[in-house]
């Protein structure tokens, strides 16, 4: 009999089946897509591929996307119905400290709804990542929960661990950048007309930061497969290679992994709230290291 729960929020950009064939408690965030003045609301829930594929296929003929983290009441409905189901003790996730204050949120509504029933007890992870990064970490938790290992143990577990989850995130173009205030409308225009590709990462904080900036896609895993070299996999040999509708960027990414480090890399697709901010076309990868950031980027 497990121990604990695990329940994260959809920037874990976990899919559906998953989701469900791991019994993890899911609490989706929503979107909004915006053309010639419709709009359109959306669930980060999809239940199938072709739903990424048409997400992103609108947002590249002009839908303006649009997302919104978890409130306060979202947090508590979700608790709530988990404390009722008789669940005691909880792992959750929510995104990164450094993108926004939802963890925050998460830590008073479930304080609120211990209140009311004192065995509920959320272990309130702060993932320092998002998207598959922060995946990675509930892949883990479901193997600890898995294993007979404690709440407690798991929560410590990945408060070590954490910083040693390595991410490289390639946008296809600048532009989606811009709009999120990464990089100026100059830089932009020239990056895009040079195939610039900048390559970014979660530091310490769980912040984005630009690393490095390649002339190409193929440079760029190249740049890749060299990080992997100075923080190789740990013994999980746990990677993930997650893109917005460019499968075969990541079959290539992934295979290029496989051939030069002995890794089979899961190939995922973005969810639709964290690819808002990436755009379509990005290839990205994210490991458990050996190596913590610091010793991999040093002070970014």
């Amino acid at each position: 009999m497990a121990l604990f729960a695990v329940s994260t929020d959809s920037t874990s950009d976990l899919k559906k089946e998953y989701v469900q064939r791991s019994a993890v408690y899911f609490v989706p965030l929503t979107f909004t897509m915006e053309k010639d003045g419709v709009i359109e609301e959306g669930l980060d829930h999809f239940s199938t591929e072709q739903e990424y594929v048409e997400f992103y296929k609108k947002v590249r003929e002009g839908y303006f996307p649009r997302t919104a983290k978890l409130n306060y009441q979202a947090h508590m409905d979700h608790f709530t119905a988990m404390a009722e189901a008789g669940v005691e003790d909880v792992v959750h996730f929510t995104i990164s400290s450094g993108l926004a204050n939802t963890i925050t949120i998460t830590k008073q509504a479930a304080a609120d709804v211990k209140a009311k029933y004192p065995k509920f007890n959320v272990y309130a992870v702060d993932p320092l990542s998002a998207t598959a990064g922060q995946g990675v970490l509930v892949r883990i938790a479901v193997d600890c929960r898995d294993q007979g290992m404690t709440a407690k143990e798991t929560y410590e577990l990945l408060m070590e661990i954490r910083n040693n989850v390595q991410h490289c995130i390639i946008p296809d173009n600048l532009f989606y950048l811009k709009k999120g205030g990464r990089v100026s409308a100059t830089s932009a225009v020239v990056g895009t007309m040079l195939n610039i590709k900048p390559m970014l990462t979660f530091d310490v904080e769980g912040k984005l930061k630009v690393v490095e900036k390649c002339k190409g896609m193929k440079k760029a895993f190249a740049r890749i497969a060299d990080y992997m070299q100075k923080a190789p996999c740990d013994e999980r040999g746990l990677a993930i290679v997650v893109h917005t509708d460019n499968p075969t960027g990541a079959q290539e990414l992934a295979t290029l992994l496989e051939n030069r480090w002995g890794i089979k890399p899961i190939i995922d697709i973005m969810g639709p709230v964290i690819g808002s901010h990436v755009g379509p076309g990005s290839v990205s990868c994210c490991w458990v290291s050996t190596k913590t950031r610091t010793e991999l980027m040093g002070d970014l």
